[in-house]
C-alpha cells in the first residue's frame, strides 16, 4: 500500500485502503474519530480476553471467561419462560451446556451429536450445570486441529455495527502494514528523552499494546500501568503540553491596549467597600493589574472557592480598563448568574458615575438598537451579559476586557467568537476567566498551561463553614420538620431535586411533585419551584421574590448552582445526592453560609449506597475546603468531569487520563521544554499527531 503524507511528513493513509473496509464501516469509523491507518493504530482495547489456552470443563468456575472444547451429547429446545436451545457438550473433565435465546433451524441441525466444539464465552451457574449464555463458537473437523491463540485477545472500544472480530481484522491489516513500513509510525519522541525516561519505541509499544504475548501481565494492562501504555500516554502529554505551549508563545506575538489607568476610581471603589480585600484577593488583584498594564493579551484564570470573593477583584480589573478609556465585557453562562453581576457591579460603580449596560437575547426593539450602538460606537463602556455578547450584530469599538465566568459552562467556539469581537488592527482584548469550580492545581497547570494562573485561597472573615449531615431518605419527617423550624425562626431554606419529572430509573423525586408535597405538609410557609423548564421571565420572577424574602422555601432543581445570593437562607436539602458529583454538590452548598448565620445543609440519599457515593457523601461531611474537595473529585470522577469537558470540547485526549496519569506531569513538562529548546522541528508533527485540527480551538 502506496503512503499518503501531509506536508509535515505524516502518514495520513486513508483507513479506506486497507482491504475490507468499505463505505458503511468507514462512516462507522468516523463516527468514533477514525480516518487514517495511525487512528487505527492508535484506536486501543480497553481490555483483554486469555483465549490462548483450552481449559478443561471440570475446572470452571461461575465468572470464568475461558476457551473450552467438547464432544456434544444433546442439542434440544427446551420451552421455559423463554423458548431456548441448549446443547449440552462434554470432555474427559466434565460437562457444560451452551444456551441460545436466539437461533435458527439450520444452527440447531449443526449441533450434531458427536461433533467437537471450541467455545469462548463467560462461564455461569445454571439449573444443572454450568453455562455459557450465546458463546463465540466453531467446530473443529478433526483432520487439521485449532490452534489456541498465540496472544491476549484485545477487545476494543467500539461503535454500532463493527465487532470485535472486524476490529481485530482491521488492526491486524494495520498492524501487518507497520511491520513491512516502520516509517509510516515515524518516531518523534528524540532517542534521549526516550533513554532518560525508559520509554520503548513507539511502533514497539503499539504492536505489544494491541496484541499481548500470553504471559502479558493483564493486570497492569488493565489499569494503565504498563511501559508499553505508560509510552504512548507520555507521547500524548507532551503534545498537548507543546501546543498550548505554542499557544503561549504565539499570543506574545499579538498586542493588546495597556490599560494603564491612574487608579483614581479603584480607589474610591476600595474606600467605599464596606469590607477590606483579604490578603489573597489583594495579591490576585495585584497580578491582573500586571497582566492588563501590558502590551500582550493577558490571559489569566482565577480560581476561587465560592463566596471566596472573585466578583470584587473582577471589578477592580474592569475599572483598570475604563480608567484607561476602553470597553469592558462581563459575560456569564445563564441570565441568573448575569442579573447578579448586574446588581453587585451596579450597587458598587453607579457611585462612581459608571453606567453598567445588560445584554441579552431577548432585549427586542429600540431598546436593543440603541445599545447595540452604543457599543460599536465605545459610548457603552461596560456591559453585563449572557451568550448575547457574542451575536453576530453585537461590536465593540473599543473592548479592553473580556471577563468571563464560569468558562467551562461555554463551548470554545462562544469564547473565540467573543475574543474575536474585540480584535481590531492586529490588537485583541485582554481576558479574565473566573471559575468557582477549585480545580487541583496539578491538573489545571496540564489542561490550562497556556494561562496564567491565581487562586483565592482565602474565605473573607466572619463567614461560618457550613455544617453537612448525611441522612438516608427513611427520615424524611425529620428532616421536614428541620425546615419547618428553621423557617419559623425567620430563616430562608433550599430543598433541591435533581430531576423535574418522575423517573423510576433514577428514583429521584421530581422537583414538582416534591413542591406539592412539601405545601400539603407545611401550610404555614410559602413555597416556590423553580427549575430549567420554566420561562426565563417566571424563574427571575420566582427567584427575585426569594431574594426579597417573600418566599420560606425554594423547591429547585440544580439550576440554583450559581448565581443566587441570599444571605438568609441558612438551610440546604439535597435530595439524591448520590446521582451528582462531588464539584456539583460544593456549588450547591455554597448557596447557604453566605452570612453570619450558623449554616446546615442535609444530604438526603437513597439507600443502599454504592461504595464511590458513601466516599463522595463522607468527603462532603467532612469538608468544607473546595480544593480538597477537587481533588478528591478527580480521583472518584475524572479530569473531563471536572473541567467540564464533555461540553466544551476541549482535553480530548485518546489515551492519556489525566487522573491516572498525573505521577508523569512533572517529567512530561520537562520533556516539552526539552523539545522546544533542542528539537523545534519535531513540535509540529507530535501536536499534529495527537492534536490536529483541534489545536485552534483551544485558542480561545
Amino acid at each position: 500500500m502506496k503512503a499518503e503524507e501531509n506536508d509535515l511528513g505524516l502518514d495520513v493513509t486513508l483507513v479506506t485502503t486497507l482491504r475490507g473496509i468499505g463505505t458503511r464501516n468507514a462512516e462507522r469509523l468516523a463516527r468514533i474519530g477514525i480516518h487514517t491507518l495511525q487512528d487505527v493504530l492508535f484506536h486501543l482495547p480497553f481490555r483483554y480476553q486469555d483465549r490462548t489456552r483450552i481449559m478443561p470443563l471440570g475446572e470452571l468456575q461461575p465468572g470464568d471467561q475461558a476457551v473450552i472444547e467438547g464432544v456434544v451429547e444433546s442439542a434440544d429446545i427446551h420451552f421455559g419462560r423463554r423458548r431456548s436451545l441448549l446443547v449440552r457438550i462434554a470432555d474427559a473433565s466434565g460437562s457444560l451446556t451452551l444456551r441460545f435465546f436466539h437461533f435458527s433451524a439450520a444452527q440447531q441441525a449443526g449441533f450434531a451429536s458427536g461433533s467437537k466444539l471450541r467455545c469462548f464465552g463467560e462461564v455461569r451457574k445454571g439449573p444443572g450445570t454450568l453455562e455459557m449464555v450465546h458463546p463465540e463458537y466453531s467446530r473443529i473437523d478433526g483432520q487439521q486441529p485449532m490452534v489456541a491463540a498465540e496472544t491476549l485477545t484485545p477487545v476494543y472500544p467500539t461503535t454500532e455495527g463493527m465487532h470485535q472480530l472486524s476490529w481485530r481484522n482491521i488492526t491486524d491489516k494495520a498492524l501487518a502494514i507497520l511491520a513491512a513500513q516502520p516509517h509510516r509510525l515515524p518516531e518523534w519522541l528524540p532517542h534521549s528523552l526516550l533513554q532518560r525516561y525508559r520509554l520503548p519505541d513507539l511502533a514497539s509499544a503499539v504492536r505489544y499494546l494491541h496484541r499481548p504475548p500470553a504471559d502479558a501481565p493483564q493486570v497492569q494492562l488493565l489499569e494503565g500501568r504498563h511501559p508499553a501504555q505508560r509510552r504512548l500516554v507520555f507521547e500524548e502529554l507532551v503534545a498537548h503540553q507543546l501546543s498550548l505551549g505554542q499557544l503561549r508563545l504565539r499570543r506574545r506575538q499579538v498586542t493588546a491596549p495597556e490599560l494603564d489607568g491612574g487608579g483614581v476610581l479603584r480607589q474610591q471603589f476600595l474606600a467605599h467597600l464596606p469590607f477590606a480585600l483579604t490578603t489573597a484577593q489583594s495579591l490576585v488583584a495585584k497580578e491582573i493589574s500586571r497582566d492588563l498594564n501590558g502590551n500582550h493579551p493577558a490571559m489569566r484564570l482565577l480560581q476561587g472557592d465560592v463566596g471566596s470573593g472573585k466578583t470584587v477583584v473582577a471589578a477592580l480589573a474592569a475599572l483598570q480598563a475604563l480608567e484607561a478609556g476602553y470597553q469592558v465585557a462581563l459575560m456569564a453562562p445563564t441570565e441568573l448568574l448575569a442579573e447578579q453581576h448586574l446588581r453587585s457591579f451596579r450597587r458598587w460603580l453607579s457611585p462612581l458615575g459608571i453606567e453598567v449596560s445588560w445584554l441579552t437575547s431577548r432585549q427586542k426593539g429600540k431598546a436593543r438598537e440603541a445599545l447595540l450602538n452604543a457599543l460599536a460606537e465605545g459610548k457603552a463602556s461596560l456591559v453585563v451579559g449572557t451568550q448575547a455578547l457574542f451575536q453576530e450584530d453585537v461590536s465593540f469599538g473599543r473592548l479592553g476586557l473580556v471577563i468571563i465566568d464560569e468558562q467551562h459552562r461555554f463551548g470554545v467556539h462562544q469564547r473565540m467568537a467573543l475574543r474575536h469581537k474585540g480584535s481590531s488592527g492586529g490588537s485583541v482584548p485582554h481576558q479574565l476567566i473566573m471559575t468557582a469550580t477549585p480545580i487541583p492545581r496539578t491538573l489545571a497547570m496540564t489542561a490550562y498551561a497556556d494561562l496564567d494562573l491565581s487562586v483565592i485561597d482565602q474565605l473573607p472573615p466572619g463567614r461560618v463553614p457550613v455544617e453537612t449531615v448525611v441522612l438516608p431518605a427513611t427520615r424524611r419527617a425529620d428532616v421536614i420538620e428541620r425546615v419547618r423550624a428553621a423557617c419559623a425562626r425567620g430563616r430562608q431554606a433550599y430543598w433541591v431535586c435533581t430531576l423535574i419529572e418522575e423517573s423510576e430509573v433514577l428514583e429521584c423525586e421530581a422537583a414538582e411533585d416534591t413542591a406539592v408535597q412539601l405545601g400539603q405538609l407545611l401550610p404555614e410557609l410559602r413555597i416556590g419551584l423553580v427549575h430549567g423548564r420554566l420561562k426565563a421571565v417566571d424563574k427571575e420572577a420566582v427567584m427575585q421574590a426569594f431574594q426579597r424574602q417573600e418566599l420560606d422555601l425554594l423547591v429547585a432543581t440544580t439550576v440554583i448552582e450559581v448565581g443566587v445570593d441570599v444571605p438568609n437562607a441558612s438551610l440546604m436539602i439535597i435530595e439524591n445526592p448520590e446521582r451528582l458529583g462531588l464539584a456539583q454538590l460544593h456549588q450547591l452548598r455554597g448557596r447557604v453560609g453566605r452570612g453570619a448565620t450558623k449554616s446546615h445543609c442535609v444530604l438526603m440519599y437513597q439507600p443502599p449506597l454504592s461504595t464511590n457515593a458513601r466516599e463522595r457523601l463522607a468527603v462532603m461531611r467532612e469538608s468544607n475546603d473546595g480544593f480538597l474537595i477537587a481533588e478528591r473529585d478527580l480521583e472518584l470522577r475524572g479530569a473531563g468531569e471536572v473541567l467540564g469537558t464533555r461540553q466544551t470540547g476541549e482535553m480530548q485526549f485518546r489515551i492519556a487520563n489525566l487522573v491516572r496519569d498525573q505521577g508523569l506531569l512533572d517529567e512530561v513538562r520537562e520533556a516539552a521544554a526539552s523539545i522546544l529548546q533542542e528539537f523545534p522541528e519535531r513540535v509540529a508533527p507530535l501536536v499534529q499527531r495527537w492534536i490536529g485540527a483541534r489545536e485552534q480551538y483551544i485558542d480561545a
